[in-house]
């Protein structure tokens, strides 16, 4: 949520935001109403609540007429204080309800506009001409079937559409691909972490997931918990209720975890492979920080995912996310996306978004800096995302013969292999 402080002294700010994002502008001056009625009733009630203690004390020193009188103003005076006690809380809650609807403030360098509206910053790698290599490419599905790597029939069987397996070296690369992205974010100072896939409901809420995202969300009702569509809910909610020393900043953790997405609004979308699917594995990397470092963090993140794409050797471009698609939680989002041959067309695999105080607020997370207590910033940045970047491995480095090759940063985990063998033709 958003510092009500900043929404009574600079609302135009929060208007533009939440137009910029297409969200109910409205919502601005509803939240200001309650945010003044929160206040003045709660002077009210104290006003009345000290008048209240002033007539206790006279009370026992009353004899008489004069008692009685005081009694009676005692009976209408606790009336009073506890319609201001349900008005105040009413005016809270009122408040609560609106602030969590609101947006985080969009970034005033973040493109203005929708989905399609986005900026590319930078293009990485060579986009293979495969007609000068004499041969059409085939896409990750047909690949993984020839190497006995995915089957998606036998996950419909299972579970329904958008689901699959992984079998033998398929299973075999996303534990290539786990433990090598482990690697690089424990090199570089992330705590690996294994993270809950279940949540209760004030995490979920927290981190922004039942917002505009809840059609998205799995729920068990019987248990009042909800499946991850991220580790970014768990690592958020990792320091929930807690103060954290300013010198323990920066927090850095790398989380493993499955992700469960229902995939609302995307029928008839890449209903073909494993490209959108609704379980995967997933290595999210998660920092906790200063406010005033968050910017910076946010570029060491996207370097961080440049440096994993670029050792798979997969031509990728950074794009600079428009409001109308970033999320409720972020200020700022950088997608980096990589090259799909059949596809014709660059596709999302890594994502970062600063999220300043924006969950931190929400979580209750706060850093002590001296003799202050304020809450921190949270930033999360994709670093690999198995199933995608699975399509993205076959299909960028196939060969005529139907085999695939290997950069070189997964070989240790793939014993030595230099190619992916067919096992079927």
């Amino acid at each position: 949520m958003i510092d009500l402080r900043l929404l009574r002294e600079d609302p135009d700010r929060v208007r533009a935001s939440q137009r910029a994002r297409g969200e109910d502008v409205a919502l601005v001056d509803s939240l200001l109403s309650a945010d003044e009625r929160r206040r003045s009733s709660g002077v009210r009630f104290d006003e009345l609540r000290a008048e209240q203690k002033q007539l206790g004390k006279l009370i026992p020193k009353a004899t008489g007429d004069e008692k009685a009188e005081l009694l009676k103003k005692a009976g209408q005076l606790a009336a009073d204080v506890k319609a201001a006690d349900a008005e105040r809380d009413a005016a809270d809650a009122e408040t609560q309800e609106l602030l969590l609807r609101l947006g985080n403030l969009v970034h005033p360098d973040v493109p203005v506009g929708g989905e399609e509206d986005f900026v590319t910053l930078e293009t990485h790698g060579t986009i293979r001409d495969f007609g000068a290599e004499g041969f059409e490419p085939k896409d990750h599905l047909e690949l993984g079937t020839l190497l006995g790597a995915i089957d998606v029939e036998r996950g419909a069987k299972v579970s329904g559409s958008r689901f699959y397996f992984l079998t033998g070296i398929g299973a075999l690369l996303e534990l290539a691909l786990v433990n090598a992205a482990i690697a690089q974010a424990t090199a570089a100072g992330f705590t690996p972490m294994l993270t809950p896939a279940l949540v209760r409901p004030q995490s979920m809420a927290g981190t922004g997931f039942l917002g505009q995202a809840a059609q998205d969300v799995y729920r068990l009702d019987a248990d009042d918990l909800y499946l991850v569509g991220t580790s970014e809910v768990p690592l958020a909610a990792y320091h929930m209720d807690e103060i954290l020393d300013a010198d323990r900043l920066p927090l850095r953790y790398a989380g493993f975890s499955p992700c469960f997405r229902r995939e609302a609004g995307s029928h008839g979308k890449d209903t073909r492979g494993i490209f959108r699917v609704h379980q995967f594995d997933k290595v999210e990397m998660f920092s906790y920080v200063a406010p005033e470092d968050s910017q910076a963090e946010h570029q060491r993140l996207l370097q961080w995912e440049k440096e994993w794409l670029t050792s798979l050797e997969l031509p990728f471009r950074v794009i600079d996310v428009a409001t109308g698609d970033l999320g409720s939680s972020a200020a700022r989002k950088f997608d980096c996306e990589a090259w799909i041959p059949t596809q014709g067309k660059y596709r999302e695999l890594t994502s970062t978004s600063d999220c300043t105080e924006f969950q931190s607020r929400r979580l209750s997370i706060r850093f002590r800096d001296g003799k202050q207590v304020k809450p921190l910033a949270t930033l999360n940045g994709t670093l690999c995302a198995v199933p995608r970047t699975i399509v993205a491995i076959l299909e960028n480095h196939q060969q005529a013969d139907g085999s695939v090759y290997v950069p070189p940063v997964l070989r240790p985990y793939l014993g030595g292999r230099e190619v992916l063998e067919p096992v079927a033709k």
